[in-house]
């Protein structure tokens, strides 16, 4: 969430960094100021009359010292009436800070000045790039053509047992799933400093409003209802990534300074209805409603906070680089930037047989924009309390990976080759037809 003081003080430089977005939220601010002055002036009125019905109630003890009881039952009457009046004030509060909040809490963030500007993906400069592509002496196979002639995954059974969009690995290819997410778990603990957690895969409103999920993707989520209970849907959901608990973890908590920096890095199935998405009737692994991740979260002090997302990019990065993929690191420009994020690096890799980059990492620094919204602050050393940066990123995401994987290490003969740091966890130097 937008930090209400800045917006009072800097109004014109949020509703310039917001217009950068090209959405059309800086218009908003108008209503909020509004909402917000609303609100201050009846906190002051409400503290005016505290003080009179005060300094009423100080005279009623001197009346009835002084035997005044009809003058003193006088001045109960107005204490009586400036309380209805605090009453009806506290409620105008209220009524402008609930309106206030409900157009805050579906704003996006502000891009930070580091961000290039533009309007659409067509606009992301490219930062660096790895390797080269693959060449091939054949025509590079899709992952389609792979995963069926290798038994890989079952398309046709995933979409009879739940639909569209739905995965069924088999045999060797469940095993190089677990395998990829084992290896995932491990770089990033043993290399990267990440400590492991391993979160619920359903979580609450809460904390879907906390990391900016909601309200402005509640039509992308799939919610759960406990039983035959209908009174219960709205109230937890599946996670839409790991992102989701494992950011909550320390919500409407102060902690200390010297327990920063927080890294935590988790696996976890990830639902996303993504209603009105195009493509998910296809068959295939680019678009799918159910897919495995490993999520990095770190949370820290706001004067390391781009080094540190740097550094997250930098982790994603050695995932692709160890399996020997070509991929490039892009920066999202302001139009085409996530809800929540104020700068995020895109990392994409190739994959031959789309003849195409494929997004399999995020890495974004939010800033304060979720702490806000649940309540996270750390005591600095001055004994203050602030609202720390919180950063996530894809360390990576699968099915895309399994795609540029599968396809980029295809041989002549339909058989895969798996790198060699990926071998032990397979425990086996290739894949091939039965």
């Amino acid at each position: 969430m937008l930090d209400i003081k800045q917006i009072r003080e800097q109004t014109e430089y949020v509703r310039e960094r917001l217009s950068l977005r090209g959405g059309g939220d800086e218009k908003k601010l108008e209503e909020v100021m509004a909402h917000d002055e609303a609100r201050r002036k009846g906190l002051a009125e409400v503290e005016q009359f505290k003080a009179l019905r005060n300094r009423v109630s100080k005279e009623i003890g001197a009346l009835m010292g002084q035997k005044k009881v009809q003058e003193a039952e006088e001045k109960k009457k107005e204490t009586r009436d400036i309380g209805d009046k605090i009453a009806a004030l506290d409620k105008l509060v209220a009524e402008a800070e609930e309106k206030r909040d409900e157009i805050l809490i579906r704003l996006p963030n502000l891009p930070h000045s580091s961000v290039a500007i533009g309007k659409s993906a067509e606009d992301n400069p490219e930062i660096r790039v790895f390797s080269q592509k693959q060449a091939y002496t054949f025509k590079p196979r899709t992952h389609i053509e792979l995963c069926e002639s290798l038994k890989l995954i079952d398309f046709n059974r995933a979409t009879k047992i739940s639909g569209s969009g739905f995965l069924l690995y088999t045999h060797w290819g469940a095993k190089l799933e677990r395998a990829l997410i084992q290896f995932l778990l491990d770089l990033h603990t043993e290399q990267h400093q990440y400590v492991e957690v391993s979160p619920p895969f359903i979580v609450n409103r809460e904390s879907m409003t906390g990391v900016g999920q909601f309200p402005k993707f509640l039509d992308q989520a799939y919610a759960v209802q406990e039983g035959l209970d209908g009174s219960t849907v709205g109230k937890l959901y599946l996670v839409p990534t790991a992102e989701a608990p494992v950011a909550n973890i320390h919500r409407d908590e102060i902690l200390p300074e010297a327990q920063m920096p927080i890294r935590y890095c988790a696996y976890s199935p990830c639902f996303r209805a993504e209603a009105g998405a195009a493509g998910l009737g296809t068959r295939g692994m680019i678009r799918v409603h159910q897919f495995d991740k490993v999520e990095l979260i770190k949370i820290v002090t706001p004067e390391t906070g781009y080094e540190e997302l740097e550094k997250m990019v930098l982790n994603a990065e050695k995932v692709l680089q160890l399996l020997d993929l070509h991929y490039r690191v892009i920066n999202l420009c302001t139009g085409d930037m996530g809800f929540a994020s104020a700068k995020t690096y895109d990392i994409e890799v190739w994959a031959p047989g789309q003849n195409q980059y494929l997004e399999v990492s995020s890495c974004s620094n939010c800033e304060d924009f979720q702490a806000r919204r649940m309540n996270l602050k750390f005591k600095n050393s001055q004994g203050e309390n602030k609202y720390p940066h919180i950063l996530n990123g894809s360390g990576t995401a699968l099915a895309r990976l399994f795609v540029a994987l599968v396809e980029t290490h295809q041989q002549p003969d339909g058989s895969i080759k798996i790198p060699p740091i990926l071998q032990p966890y397979l425990k086996a130097d290739s894949i091939r037809a039965n």
